[in-house]
């Protein structure tokens, strides 16, 4: 199901995708994810925890770019989360997002997984 934009402004920066596989709620951002576009994320996100699907698997391989703005949104999911008894799982980073991750030290408070199928298995 794809959930698209919410606001016109940043429509085409940012699309979420989300879909139900098992157990896993899989949230896919494809694009930019950064102040302007972060409740693009943040609702779908909020709204899995919300229906009780708290095991949450971002598929990060087509996510271009993450700011300090995207980076809270996640780690925001991941707190609401864990309350609830679930967990965060991010999937297949590209470089440039990883490396976010590496400077700040977020990912050692995520389950990181090289891939989709990694994610849905583990």
């Amino acid at each position: 199901m794809d959930r698209g934009t919410v606001g016109s402004a940043n429509r085409g920066r940012l699309n979420v995708e989300v879909r139900t596989e098992g157990r896993s709620e899989v949230v896919t951002p494809a694009g930019e994810l950064d102040h302007h576009t972060a409740d693009l994320l943040r609702e779908p996100l909020e709204n899995a925890i919300e229906q009780g699907r708290t095991r949450l698997v971002v598929d990060c391989t087509r996510l271009d770019f993450c700011d300090s703005t995207g980076l809270n949104v996640l780690l925001g999911a991941r707190l609401k989360a864990e309350a609830a008894g679930g967990g965060v799982h991010l999937a297949g980073m590209q470089p440039v997002v990883a490396r976010v991750f590496e400077i700040t030290g977020a990912e050692a408070v995520f389950t990181v997984h090289a891939s989709l199928e990694d994610a849905l298995n583990g």
